[in-house]
């Protein structure tokens, strides 16, 4: 066995940990010596976005030890950071461990001297987000692993906004963590006292929020029976979705029973995510025989949502996260319009892979809309640098993920579930559905069509072949692909955009991040991205065409999809 590893076992071996752990490792010692190495061959790093692993012993995954070495970390940049009290939020989903490690993180803030709010049991991860705002606390952490496979937990940390951690914090608390360097350098306990549990006060004043978002609440209370199927996936979502329903008028929601008992083994799907057809299949099974207006999931910590609809054929299908998304800002740019309440200041931000469609709608309604890196806290740190000069109402990601509002700062399943609903509702009264307004606005736009797809590399090397390809593209950018001209290279790691063709350059006004953008001549885009969160490159594929008429739909997609298709196979993802 590599040296480094042997030390990292023998620290653990020799030190202040659990008897069973120390049996645990000596078991592996002997039986599964690979499975060991993997276990302590580095740490767990704490990201930009916090922890994120699979479960088990070891510094490279997530156990009590590495949660509260990073809780320590963090304890002790809040109170280099902050004079006076100090207070957090604490909140964990349905996973297995995720009350473990928030009640290890609550008493780790507490024994440092810091005020905890810690729920009493699982809750939505943006109700945390709207508890550090409400209780102007200093920052917090919720324990999930969001939409990841039922191995996983994770710790995200949040700041005084109410969002994630973003530079000059981020780094600053990595390099707090990695000072803590043993179990022995953490406060484990001591000050129970600092404990505060908050629970149903905390969910009302959240779902008021979430009701007054509401543009058109006559239109709900008018289409009160309108077919709504849920499934929260065995996730946190069903504390609060099913409520927030309710409380706009909504009153025949089905749940999806066998997916409704929050579960961390997630015994109905493989990957408790929305964005996959087979883990929405007993969701979509329901909606069609109820004959549904709309199907709506959750992912385990109810910050996504994916949405089912009936295309124009009677067919149920699940919309992708950029059609969601657009469908979602154009409500709120087109509703508030119309009840005459928009605002000459109003703006929304997207992120840099999102749907270019979005642009084009807030641009033809004389909306900003500003584009920003991967993640809401990006999203977030815009809203504050534009706070108090312009209006923020919606933001959202191709990764089922949108925020609205100006309440919270992390995306938000629970309200996006209530706007989408009234969405349906509103487009009900009128005798269509959300499947014909989206047409509708293919036909007034233009018909962007987005794809995606997802590249996994685990294990030691994995990191190494992702930075690999993404080199390699970067070195060699295609002058060509599908038989177009690429016109454009972005660069966000070198915040450098090149004219492939005259050779200009250009600053990307953003912070660094990996990602390389081409952009063809007929407006078609191309994004890779290596995952903050998983041992995985993405690569976001947009199109786009004219749709001249709505018979002409399928006949145009089936183009769109057969030239992402094209692009795919030259690229040789396929």
């Amino acid at each position: 066995m590599d040296n480094n590893i042997q030390w990292k076992v023998d620290k653990w071996l020799n030190g202040n940990y659990d008897e069973s752990v120390k049996s645990s490792i000596r078991e592996m010692q002997q039986h599964n010596p690979d499975e060991l190495a993997d276990a302590f061959y580095k740490n767990l790093e704490f990201g930009t976005g916090g922890l994120r692993g699979i479960m088990g012993i070891g510094t490279n995954r997530m156990n009590k030890y590495t949660v509260g070495m990073a809780t320590q970390g963090y304890a002790n940049y809040l109170k280099k950071s902050f004079d006076g009290e100090i207070s957090v939020a604490i909140g964990h989903d349905c996973r297995n461990n995720s009350r473990e490690f928030a009640e290890i993180t609550a008493n780790v803030f507490a024994a440092n001297g810091i005020n905890v709010f810690l729920f009493e049991s699982l809750r939505p991860t943006p109700e945390l987000s709207f508890t550090i705002r409400h209780l102007k606390c200093k920052g917090g952490v919720v324990c999930t692993a969001s939409h990841n496979p039922k191995e996983y937990n994770g710790y995200k940390a949040y700041w005084d906004d109410g969002a994630q951690l973003v530079p000059p914090h981020d780094k600053n608390v990595i390099a707090e963590v990695e000072k803590i360097e043993s179990v022995d350098d953490v406060k484990w306990s001591g000050g129970e006292k600092n404990i505060t549990i908050i629970g149903k006060e905390m969910d009302k004043l959240y779902l008021d929020m979430v009701q007054r978002l509401s543009i058109y609440p006559e239109k709900c209370k008018e289409q009160h029976d309108l077919k709504i199927v849920y499934t929260p996936i065995h996730g946190s979502g069903i504390m609060l979705v099913p409520d927030a329903l309710k409380q706009l008028g909504f009153d025949n929601v089905h749940i999806v029973k066998e997916q409704s008992v929050p579960d961390g083994n997630f015994p109905t799907v493989i990957y408790p995510n929305p964005e996959e057809t087979e883990t929405m299949s007993m969701g979509l099974k329901q909606a069609k025989e109820l004959d549904a207006d709309i199907l709506l999931g959750t992912d385990p910590d109810a910050d996504r949502v994916g949405i089912g609809v009936k295309n124009n054929k009677g067919e149920w299908i699940l919309m992708n996260g950029n059609q969601t998304a657009l469908l979602a800002f154009n409500y709120m740019i087109e509703a508030r319009k119309a009840k005459g309440v928009a605002l000459p200041n109003d703006m929304v931000i997207k992120t840099i892979v999102t749907t270019n469609m979005i642009d084009v709608i807030a641009r033809e309604n004389g909306v900003a809309c500003y584009n920003v890196l991967t993640g809401f806290k990006w999203i977030a740190s815009l809203i504050k640098l534009k706070e108090g000069k312009e209006n923020y109402i919606v933001g959202g990601e191709e990764s089922f993920g949108l925020m609205i509002g100006n309440e919270i700062r992390d995306k938000d399943s629970v309200s996006a579930c209530a706007i989408l609903c009234e969405m349906a509702a509103y487009e009900k009264s009128k005798g269509r559905s959300l499947f014909d307004k989206l047409i509708d606005l293919y036909i007034q736009y233009g018909f962007y069509k987005e794809s995606l797809v997802s590249i996994t590399k685990k294990g030691m090397n994995g990191a190494a072949e992702i930075s690999a390809m993404m080199e390699q593209f970067r070195n060699n950018p295609y002058k060509t692909l599908d038989g177009i001209r690429v016109k454009e290279l972005k660069d966000f790691q070198l915040q450098v955009g090149k004219n492939l063709i005259n050779g200009t350059e250009w600053i990307i006004d953003l912070p660094k991040s990996n990602v390389l953008q081409f952009v063809l001549e007929d407006d078609s885009v191309i994004s890779a991205r290596p995952s903050g969160t998983e041992p995985k490159i993405k690569f976001y594929f947009s199109v786009n065409t004219k749709l001249i008429e709505r018979d002409k739909f399928e006949e145009t997609e089936l183009q769109l999809d057969k030239k992402i298709s094209r692009i795919i196979k030259e690229m040789g993802l396929n």
